[in-house]
């Protein structure tokens, strides 16, 4: 079986229909995964969140998420993020607010664990340091776990000979990541938002065959997202930071 693994989708459907043609030419679509942050920033939440439970994708809730019905602050947002924030809780429909509502904070299915942001802080703390993901790992019971929410692909291995105790390693296109005894945690990047300097999506399939996890980035359809942002009248910055990938 090959599985769909997306992450921080945020609202951009463009995106997330490349991804999911991909996928499906890959024979990966008999079940997604979705790592959190599904809705904000971007123009077209509901059209995301229907099209991904048409798939029954086991989901997870990020902070955008959980901001857009209510159930986090955006305090501690940046004054564009919480513009975005404010304009997609306008836009979500009943049906999409009490499905966000009632997502599990953490999922274990199978071999994985499955988190928006890290175990110790499920919906807002960045995984990115070797701190944050020894004090992810010590929380991890299953030999893999998969998060999102800095934008970034990335992966963890438990290395006890090393001085931080883990390697961070970026992982790159076309990446095949092959699953072994070792403990790992594992960032398939963002569809919607990349921040790593490159604009194309970034997604991974999971096959549990080759037990082989791989990246996948994507070309898209950047303006036409870009004019659909300028359009609902959110944020400039939000707009020019996709061509960037920043």
């Amino acid at each position: 079986m090959r599985i769909a693994i997306v992450a921080d989708v945020h609202s951009n459907l463009d995106a997330l229909e490349t991804v999911l043609r991909h996928a499906e030419e890959q024979k990966a679509l008999e079940q997604v995964w979705c790592l959190g942050d599904t809705v904000g920033y971007g123009p077209e939440p509901n059209a995301c969140l229907a099209l991904l439970r048409r798939y029954n994708a086991l989901t997870v809730p990020g902070n955008h998420d959980l901001a857009a019905i209510g159930l986090l602050s955006t305090e501690d947002f940046n004054p564009d993020a919480a513009a975005a924030a404010a304009w997609t809780a306008l836009q979500i429909v009943p049906d999409e607010r009490t499905y966000l509502e009632n997502l599990p904070h953490v999922v274990r299915q199978g071999e994985f664990t499955l988190v928006h942001g890290s175990l110790r802080w499920p919906i807002w703390e960045y995984l990115y340091t070797p701190e944050v993901a020894l004090a992810h790992l010590e929380l991890q019971e299953t030999p893999y776990s998969l998060v999102g929410h800095t934008h970034v692909p990335l992966l963890v291995k438990e290395d006890q000979g090393s001085p931080d105790g883990c390697l961070m390693n970026y992982l790159e296109d076309g990446t095949a990541l092959e699953l072994r005894d070792r403990r790992l945690v594992i960032n398939p990047g963002s569809v919607g938002q990349p921040r790593d300097g490159d604009p194309r999506t970034s997604y991974a399939i999971y096959d549990d065959e080759a037990r082989t996890v791989t990246v996948h980035r994507l070309e898209y359809d950047i303006a036409a997202t870009q004019q659909k942002m300028a359009a609902a009248g959110l944020p400039a910055w939000l707009i020019r930071r996709l061509s960037r990938g920043r």
